[in-house]
């Protein structure tokens, strides 16, 4: 093999791996897990799994503590039993919701 040919296939065997690391790293590890839930107002700021509102692309991006459009994986059936000041209930939300004003 030339040195361009070496080069070409390092360079595609890189882009593969690259490209595989990211699709993993897209989708959170808990995410795979069966027992786990989406809970909404729950995480702390820049603490949230993923989805944060218009404006955030994911994973760390909530902007308050307790935000309601952001969400934390927590063990299924704990979310509405957590604590969440700005829901409407006190407690986490399996939907997203809007913070109530204090």
């Amino acid at each position: 093999m030339n040195r361009t040919a070496t080069r070409q296939a390092t360079a595609a065997a890189l882009a593969l791996a690259l490209g595989a690391a990211l699709s993993m790293s897209a989708v959170p590890a808990a995410a795979a897990d069966a027992d786990k839930e989406k809970c909404y107002g729950v995480s702390m700021k820049g603490k949230n799994d993923c989805a944060a509102g218009p404006g955030t692309t994911c994973a760390g991006t909530s902007k308050m503590d307790y935000q309601g459009n952001a969400w934390k994986y927590v063990a299924k059936g704990s979310c509405e039993q957590m604590k969440s000041p700005t829901s409407p209930t006190g407690q986490g939300q399996l939907e997203a919701f809007q913070e109530k004003k204090s």
